[in-house]
């Protein structure tokens, strides 16, 4: 029996993915080990979205080469999709396998093995098709995951936006919607395994649909899925405001299921950046959302991603977004510096921003997101919140149960409750473990 172990990088979607792949190749004889074990095969799911992910995907796969210069090592996914060229030339690489082959990893594998079994020197060999000329959706199907609570859905690939910064079109390729029947079929077998609650991901899940040409595709798609018996949560993974109708809001407020939770990926508060960033939506569009989601949700939870320096961002623009975040005080807000991604048309815009300048802008938010953060999770103590109980946690010599409220607030509670379970409980504070700002319960 073979040894594999493997590596993510990268999205929610790299990370079912792999959950998939693991399981596939349990499912044919292999043995998972650790990536820090030594292994027969090692498996590095890459990441391409920044130059920096690039980079953390060759060092990963030169580490697994390092650990045991005769395995095969694979390179799986955006990095081989983006990089062919740099892939064959790796001496570390063996096998490259791109995106829409993910589900044959095994097949792959097999007949890898079947011709250079026991040969000394490198044979490369690869399995990439035209990303961007397919328009097959990859159907994988998952029974378990690592997390034993949640499960992420994966219900479409590809995106046609183009923002300006993005190289994920070029590496995921055009939007490929997942059909409903194979969606309901995988939440129905997860559910029956006891997982409560499902996160609904993609590259792009506004577009759920549009490859159809149905209206209200993912609107559908949910309520079939709050149907579903044994599924008690329904997080909705990276949306746009341009989804976000009052008709779609006021739907989904009506389902119970439906986690108060809501990530909208803003980018910049400034009009003039976002138009540079080839974003399809205004300021006013994304506040609009905002207010929306407030007024059908009470006390709903609204993240967001935010990139400070991008190219030609003034002080004046940049003080346009901190005015404009101050006034929406959402609860998360993932701050980015703006990196290069070479083969994209912001990578060779002119007035390019200072590296010291992007840390001084980015230090700024951190600050407001860490206060607004707090304010938020502050306004729920002494509120009952429901926690779907996930794992044990050491904190401050302590042990609780850890586990998220429906608006994702990371909860520690006292006690013994068992993972998998759902407890009502009120929280009396906040303290941190360095990291994250948890609730706690006497």
């Amino acid at each position: 029996m073979k040894k594999v172990a493997l590596h993510n990088l990268g999205c929610k979607v790299n990370s079912y993915e792999i959950d998939v792949m693991q399981q596939i190749l349990q499912e044919n004889g292999y043995e998972i080990v650790s990536f820090d074990q030594i292994a027969d095969i090692y498996i590095v799911n890459t990441c391409t979205v920044t130059n920096i992910a690039d980079r953390k995907s060759r060092q990963m796969l030169h580490k697994a080469k390092a650990k045991n210069p005769d395995a095969i090592v694979v390179a799986v996914g955006c990095y081989v999709q983006t990089g062919e060229e740099t892939v064959r030339k790796d001496e570390c690489i063996d096998l490259a396998i791109g995106n829409n082959r993910k589900k044959d990893i095994a097949t792959i594998l097999m007949q890898y093995l079947k011709e250079h079994e026991g040969e000394k020197e490198r044979a490369f060999a690869e399995d990439v098709i035209d990303i961007n000329h397919t328009d097959e959706y990859e159907e994988m199907q998952l029974t378990h995951t690592a997390e034993h609570t949640r499960a992420y859905i994966k219900i479409q690939d590809g995106c046609n936006q183009f923002c300006s910064y993005c190289i994920i079109p070029y590496a995921r390729g055009r939007v490929r919607s997942r059909k409903q029947e194979d969606i309901i079929r995988e939440v129905e077998g997860l559910a029956k395994s006891g997982y409560l609650e499902i996160v609904l991901t993609g590259i792009h899940i506004s577009s759920y649909g549009t490859d159809f040409k149905e209206k209200d595709a993912l609107k559908e798609l949910i309520y079939r899925l709050h149907e579903i018996e044994g599924i008690e949560r329904i997080r909705l993974g990276s949306l746009e405001p341009r989804i976000m109708t009052e008709d779609f809001v006021a739907a989904i407020s009506k389902l119970p299921k439906i986690c108060p939770h809501f990530h909208l990926s803003l980018q910049s508060g400034c009009d003039a950046t976002l138009k540079r960033m080839n974003r399809h939506y205004t300021t006013a569009d994304f506040e609009a959302t905002v207010e929306r989601l407030r007024k059908y949700f009470a006390n709903c939870a609204v993240t967001t991603d935010v990139i400070v320096g991008f190219p030609g961002e003034t002080e004046e623009e940049f003080e346009e977004t901190r005015e404009y975040l101050e006034r929406l005080q959402l609860y998360e807000m993932h701050i980015f510096k703006y990196s290069k991604r070479q083969g994209t048309r912001a990578a060779v815009m002119p007035e390019q921003v200072p590296d010291q300048i992007k840390a001084k802008r980015s230090d700024i938010l951190l600050e407001m997101e860490e206060r607004f953060s707090k304010q938020f999770r502050e306004s729920f103590i002494g509120k009952e919140l429901e926690v779907l109980i996930e794992e044990e946690k050491q904190i401050e010599g302590k042990t609780y149960m850890v586990g998220h409220s429906k608006e994702y607030i990371c909860v520690a509670v006292a006690g013994n409750p068992l993972p998998g379970t759902v407890v009502k409980i009120k929280p009396s504070g906040i303290f941190s473990d360095g990291k994250k700002l948890f609730f706690y319960t006497r």
